[in-house]
């Protein structure tokens, strides 16, 4: 329940939402002067999300930060990466990589350069109604194909959502009996939720970030008055996962 809840959570939750009902409410009220201030408030607001700037601003402080190799230890046992970055059309039976592929990308470049022994990959199906596409299992399968070793690549199939990644990881990997080292893999504005929750667990680890959001700071017009729909679509990431970390605290999930 808590599972399916969280994804209708997702779309209430999402400023185009709020923008789309304050705008028809406007157009649709008949009291002049509360139709002008919902107007004049659903146009503030798509200013507000779509402008760049801010958006990155307040990313810059919900994201841990970019991760510098020169910090990481010389070896660790284990590369934990979170999955979240595929979907699956069924229809046409195609795969489609989406922004946070890096987190697989950067798993497979810190193993290379030996920075990580073996490759933990979490994540069975985050999708409601297709529970047979199992995203580890098809990154597994890229993996092999790129000449990584089978024995080396471990994957859960059974988790959904982060809280359950942190579960199965454990059972596996068993930290709490083990002196193995870990690096915990996900993107930048995941990275917050998914530390609660392995340390939950058990897991004492560094981290890795990738694909953040917050880059270095640029004052041209494009940035400060240009309106970009990517922020807009980075404004509803941020606030769904923001929400997502406040529920899994009160629920003690992290």
């Amino acid at each position: 329940m808590f599972f399916f809840l969280s994804k209708v959570l997702q779309y209430l939750i999402s400023p185009v939402i709020w923008i789309i009902v304050l705008f028809l409410s406007g157009l649709i009220l008949r009291n002049k002067k509360i139709s002008r201030k919902l107007l004049i408030s659903s146009l503030s607001m798509l200013f507000f999300f779509t402008n760049p700037f801010i958006f990155q601003e307040i990313m810059r402080l919900w994201e841990p930060g970019i991760t510098l190799k020169k910090d990481l230890k010389t070896s660790y046992d284990y590369g934990i990466v979170l999955s979240g970055m595929l979907t699956y059309d069924k229809k046409n039976e195609t795969i489609n990589f989406g922004t946070a592929t890096d987190r697989i990308l950067q798993t497979l470049e810190l193993y290379k350069e030996g920075y990580i022994e073996k490759i933990f990959i979490s994540g069975g199906s985050g999708e409601v109604f297709n529970q047979e596409f199992k995203e580890s299992l098809i990154l597994k399968e890229l993996l092999i194909t790129l000449d990584i070793p089978e024995n080396d690549i471990i994957i859960d199939l059974k988790s959904r959502n982060t809280y359950e990644n942190a579960i199965e990881t454990a059972k596996i990997l068993n930290p709490k009996e083990n002196n193995s080292t870990y690096l915990l893999i996900t993107s930048g504005f995941h990275m917050r939720r998914a530390t609660g929750c392995y340390k939950k667990q058990g897991f004492d680890f560094d981290i890795y970030t990738t694909d953040n959001y917050s880059q270095s700071r640029l004052f041209t017009p494009d940035m400060l008055i240009v309106p970009q729909p990517l922020a807009l679509s980075g404004w509803t990431l941020l606030i769904h996962e923001i929400t997502g970390f406040i529920v899994y605290k009160i629920a003690g999930y992290c």
